[in-house]
């Protein structure tokens, strides 16, 4: 029987210690992922995999390395904590990695309330197929569509476990299901491509086929026949794919690595107006059913709702632990990271 993801990252803590390091972390995700595609109304492609990915971050001093594999074994592992530490001792020394003081980890929380994994069965590949078809449907449904490219489904399921030498340990599940359909209209240098799509932890909160195909054709109807409007100063209302993209650029600048490099716009704009006033823009980590929620973030430390910009005024960065010693300032929860990745700034719910 196959290791606990658990007991994985306890053997990769243990290897570290066994290997020479002075402290580390090791993070470990159980992941099964299934992806069906159609086209013309049958089976294009069905794929699905499982698998177990085990990282281990040590630190040697002041020195720091990080390695990762998909392999469980407790070869590998060793493997794994020897290989870390040598890379350690040759990595350039920095004043601000470490792991988290005690005092600053996640010690509480609910990680039931955020409704991160669907109780229900995992869908059928049959389940999939059917929705998909359904989607393809109602794009060619709607009068203009030529031709509709792809429609696919999908389901995945996580577990997530993280421990590190400082005693933080925590873990949690995850699922997502997805939806998504592209229809194309037009011909030769007038055809146009848009697409549609949904994603959900509860299958029971994700759209309907139905609606996705739908709107997927009558998106890209509306590009047909686009032109370039005169010059002068308009009200323009911004799709949501695109305003999410646009307040992107403000987040990417109030990074905590991009303020540290001194590489950002906005590394002077602290307590400034940034955005018009009357509008805020609120971090929430605790939302339910919503993938950027997060009990703890990759450091363990406790995530929090924050309030980055206030009536248009800048109210703070977005700091993971090296970023705010780096800064002088106190970190705010919002290191992410994967099996095989430092952890980085990011933000969870905007």
């Amino acid at each position: 029987m196959s290791q606990s993801i658990e007991a994985l990252t306890k053997s990769l803590l243990h290897a570290a210690r066994q290997a020479g390091a002075d402290s580390a972390d090791a993070m470990a995700v159980r992941g099964t992922s299934v992806n069906v595609d159609v086209r013309g109304g049958v089976l294009e492609q069905a794929e699905r995999a499982e698998g177990v990915d085990i990282g281990l971050r040590v630190f040697v001093g002041q020195r720091s390395a990080n390695v990762s594999a998909s392999d469980t074994s407790d070869r590998t592992i060793e493997e794994m904590a020897i290989r870390a530490v040598a890379m350690a001792k040759e990595a350039p020394e920095d004043p601000y990695i470490g792991l988290a003081d005690p005092d600053q980890l996640a010690t509480d929380w609910d990680v039931e309330a955020l409704e991160l994994y669907d109780p229900a069965p995992e869908p059928s590949p049959e389940a999939l197929q059917d929705d998909a078809a359904r989607a393809e449907a109602a794009g060619l449904a709607v009068k203009g569509v030529s031709q509709v490219q792809s429609a696919g489904a999908g389901y995945g399921a996580q577990q997530v476990f993280m421990a590190a030498s400082n005693g933080f340990e925590g873990g949690y599940r995850r699922t997502d299901r997805g939806l998504s359909c592209v229809a194309i209209a037009g011909s030769g240098t007038g055809m146009e491509r848009d697409y549609d799509g949904d994603s959900r932890i509860f299958q029971t909160d994700l759209r309907s086929p139905e609606d996705i195909g739908t709107k997927a054709g009558e998106r890209v109807l509306e590009r047909m026949g686009a032109r370039k409007p005169p010059t002068g100063a308009y009200p323009v209302l911004f799709d949501e794919r695109i305003s999410s993209a646009l307040i992107g650029h403000l987040l990417s600048a109030i990074s905590g690595t991009a303020i540290a490099r001194g590489a950002s716009w906005l590394r002077d704009a602290m307590g400034e107006q940034v955005l018009p006033k009357g509008m805020s823009l609120i971090e929430d980590p605790f939302r339910p059913r919503v993938a950027g929620s997060r009990p703890f973030d990759g450091e363990g430390l406790p995530t929090s709702r924050r309030t980055i910009v206030d009536d248009g005024m800048l109210q703070g960065w977005t700091l993971d632990l090296a970023t705010a010693r780096k800064l002088g300032l106190t970190p705010t929860g919002n290191a992410a990271r994967g099996t095989g990745s430092n952890p980085g700034p990011a933000t969870w719910n905007i």
